[in-house]
């Protein structure tokens, strides 16, 4: 279905077939898991791209990790066993899988990566710092996943709550 699908309205000509498929997609019920659908496919794509960051240049995730988390001489071996302990979560996270335990650890992974970047927020206007400020919107994107991560249904694997059984909550 076309791009359009998310910007129609509620007042659409509902005589016309075609906007009837369109208004049944976007009903009421299904805005919202759409949207976090959404969202957690963004969350997804930024965390992954930091997570390959550290099997492509491993030497740049060394670096970060020495100026933003204090933990110096990370060599490449050890990049790539975070990167790949980070891939696993990512991927339950982006299939829906064990939502309470890889929502959170996203949630946490971003927090960590949000709060150490403090002295860049104290100096917005230093030569690349204002790009950190869009950490704020995605880590409240990640909070509003990890609490709405009951009603986040669509593409997931385990449905409701994040469990194998529909009808268990967590």
């Amino acid at each position: 279905m076309p791009l359009i699908l998310f910007f129609v309205f509620e007042s659409s000509d509902v005589s016309n077939p075609q906007n009837q498929e369109i208004i049944l997609a976007m009903n009421k019920e299904n805005r919202l898991p759409l949207a976090l659908l959404l969202i957690r496919l963004s969350i997804f794509l930024v965390m992954f791209m930091w997570t390959l960051d550290k099997f492509v240049n491993p030497e740049h995730a060394g670096k970060v990790y020495e100026h933003f988390y204090f933990i110096p001489g990370l060599g490449s071996s050890a990049v790539a066993i975070i990167g790949g302990l980070e891939l696993l979560v990512l991927i339950g996270f982006l299939v829906g899988f064990a939502k309470r335990f890889t929502y959170g650890a996203v949630l946490l992974l971003h927090a960590v990566s949000t709060f150490s970047s403090y002295a860049q927020y104290l100096k917005p206007f230093e030569p690349y710092h204002l790009l950190f400020f869009a950490a704020w919107p995605m880590l409240a994107a990640c909070f509003t996943l990890y609490i709405m991560r009951d009603e986040d249904t669509k593409w997931s694997l385990c449905g409701k709550g994040g469990n194998r059984s529909e009808g268990e909550s967590d």
